[in-house]
């Protein structure tokens, strides 16, 4: 089976990586690591950039010059009108409708506040913004993001920057299951290009991450790992892997066997 581009929104990708770039150990690094990688969108906070005296306009100018589109996301916001405000801010900074919503609801776990995210999501969607959902993988939170205006669903895999990869397996799978037209994206606690692949061959769509990246020994060959790892998975899941089975099968037929089990004649 030939693989097709994904559909975000308006915006057809070939790659399925999305990568962040927070807390690489220098913006040259952090280059080198989204060519590797092949992503064309990274994800972008409103940090880096300080308004009109535009102090982050030199890691502006790296992403430009990285020819990717732009994901502003509003990380680190505990409260709807905090997240909500952040992102009509990135869109002004940014210039870009995109916005990838994060609203927190815990300190340890870094869980999204569902409730909080539905109600910044109807407000969002109302106002013209094409949002992308920090969320769980909970299936009423999804119809209710869905019934909002959302047409993308980025689930965590586990808490974010935990490396832990995909902590709920059948969840995810009955995410993918129930809203088999929606874009689904893994966002969080993957740490290796194992997990990825494992979330692709769940027939997810694409996946984000940065820390396992950006905190790697060496970040650009990671990214070039989970380039690879998500491809992987993409063509196994396409190829329609065979099921699990609970009994041996051998691999070699039994007819034509050149030695039979039949007791030796005395």
């Amino acid at each position: 089976m030939q693989d097709t581009p994904v559909k975000l929104y308006d915006t057809m990708l070939r790659s399925r990586l999305l990568l962040g770039t927070a807390q690489y150990p220098s913006p040259a690094v952090l280059a080198a690591a989204v060519k590797a990688s092949g992503a064309e969108i990274v994800t972008v906070s409103l940090r880096r950039e300080a308004g009109a005296s535009r102090a982050g306009e030199s890691f502006w100018t790296l992403i430009r010059e990285l020819g990717v589109r732009v994901l502003p996301n509003t990380a680190g916001c505990r409260s709807v009108k905090e997240a909500v405000t952040t992102a009509h801010m990135a869109r002004e900074v940014f210039a870009t409708d995109w916005i990838k919503l994060e609203v927190i609801g815990d300190d340890d776990l870094l869980q999204p506040d569902v409730f909080g995210l539905v109600e910044a999501a109807e407000s969002l969607v109302r106002d013209g913004f094409k949002v992308f959902p920090y969320t769980t993988e909970d299936l009423r939170v999804a119809e209710r993001l869905l019934g909002a205006g959302c047409e993308v669903l980025m689930p965590w895999g586990a808490p974010i920057g935990s490396g832990r990869g995909l902590n709920n397996v059948f969840g995810l799978q009955a995410l993918r299951k129930n809203f088999a037209a929606t874009p689904l994206i893994i966002d969080a606690g993957i740490g290796t290009p194992a997990h990825a692949a494992a979330a692709m061959e769940l027939g997810y769509d694409a996946i984000l991450l940065n820390t396992a990246v950006a905190k790697a020994g060496d970040p650009v060959a990671m990214a070039r790992a989970f380039a690879l790892g998500i491809e992987a998975g993409r063509l196994a899941y396409c190829a329609d892997p065979i099921p699990p089975r609970d009994m041996a099968e051998p691999s070699t037929p039994q007819i034509g066997r050149a030695f039979s089990d039949l007791p030796k004649r005395a």
